[in-house]
């Protein structure tokens, strides 16, 4: 399957500052610096909280236009943890989203996950992966640590 032509991004050189350029592209409904934010690969994996799991490039640009036809995705990352190695980051996170209903605007909270590879392009999203949104901001469980004497 022949690989999707984009636009070089124009983002920095950490899985953090494409991360930080998603959020804002989402917030921005720009589609051309969200697509710049993903990898140029054919096994690209988006899940959108109760969607459908969108692979490769066409089908994830596709999604992002529609929600983009109805405006910006008013999205805040939180909570950041991080695993990272020389060539991958995997970033977990609450999106704290700001959704309009008829009595004015309210918070909701998804999960996410983003996975980040580094590239010849340098670093890029290849999978991002968000929960059902809720009324509450996720519990983090964590278990105490045993102290030694």
């Amino acid at each position: 399957m022949p690989k999707t032509k984009k636009h070089a991004a124009t983002v920095g050189g950490s899985a953090d500052d494409i991360e930080a350029a998603f959020y804002e592209a989402l917030q921005n409904a720009d589609l051309e610096k969200l697509m710049a934010c993903w990898a140029d690969e054919d096994d690209l994996v988006c899940v959108h909280p109760s969607g459908p799991r969108l692979i490769g490039m066409a089908a994830i640009r596709s999604a992002f236009e529609a929600m983009f036809s109805k405006g910006s995705i008013r999205a805040w990352p939180e909570a950041l943890r991080k695993v990272e190695s020389l060539v991958s980051s995997v970033h977990n996170l609450r999106e704290r989203i700001e959704v309009l209903t008829e009595e004015g605007p309210r918070q909701v909270y998804v999960v996410a996950t983003n996975v980040y590879h580094k590239t010849a392009q340098g670093w890029r999203l290849v999978a991002h992966h968000a929960s059902p949104a809720t009324d509450q901001e996720a519990q983090e469980i964590m278990p105490v640590p045993h102290v030694l004497h």
